[in-house]
């Protein structure tokens, strides 16, 4: 019998969040989804495992197309509830893929450190399963709003490098794959490979 691919799917917008459901429809077919999110918006936490320390993994309704999926949601950090969902729920099947978004709102340059979509990532990199992190381009007043977006360029360029993820190991000197989809992009844009710059990209000014 052929191995199926288990995917756990997270972000650090919350269970609710479009993005969320973008994710699991880009991913549907590629393996076994499991989607394992915090109970509430948990955007810029990066890696911090903060939350409640009574907390628990609370299964919740999640279909996609009509399909059900197994999907728990936690009051904590990204990181702290994948590693929750990781513990609690798979035991000692480890994933072959967490994928972490689909992200309202790039993730570049410096901003990364801060983003909880990349500090889900990090955390399952450091127990050495491969990780994607995907964010999409929206205007800076949509990051916390989770309105209406066109998921369409981010679902294919998700899909084709879980896929590509899937089918064979990173090479031994990277520990995530970060994927960021600008606003204007569609499925027929180049792609590109590039280091991660050092440049501020996010600058909140606090009143």
């Amino acid at each position: 019998m052929a191995h199926r691919p288990l995917i756990l799917l997270t972000n650090d917008d919350g269970i609710a969040s479009p993005g969320l459901k973008a994710s699991a429809r880009a991913l549907a077919g590629l393996g076994e989804l499991l989607v394992v999110a915090p109970a509430t918006q948990q955007t810029a936490m990066g890696r911090s495992l903060t939350g409640r320390r009574d907390a628990r993994l609370e299964p919740v309704p999640f279909a996609v197309e009509g399909s059900p999926l197994r999907a728990f949601a936690c009051e904590g950090s990204p990181a702290a509830v994948l590693r929750h969902g990781l513990q609690a729920l798979c035991g000692t099947r480890k994933p072959d893929l967490v994928v972490s978004g689909i992200n309202y709102g790039e993730n570049v340059g410096t901003s990364v450190t801060a983003s909880g979509t990349v500090g889900a990532a990090l955390e399952a990199a450091s127990r050495g399963i491969p990780a994607l992190a995907a964010a999409l381009q929206v205007p800076p007043q949509a990051f916390l709003a989770h309105g209406a977006a066109d998921w369409g360029a981010a679902q294919h360029f998700l899909r084709r490098f879980a896929a590509r993820m899937l089918a064979s190991p990173m090479p031994f000197d990277v520990d995530l794959l970060k994927l960021d989809i600008p606003a204007d992009a569609t499925p027929d844009t180049p792609w590109r490979l590039c280091r991660q710059s050092r440049q501020p990209y996010v600058d909140a000014v606090l009143k």
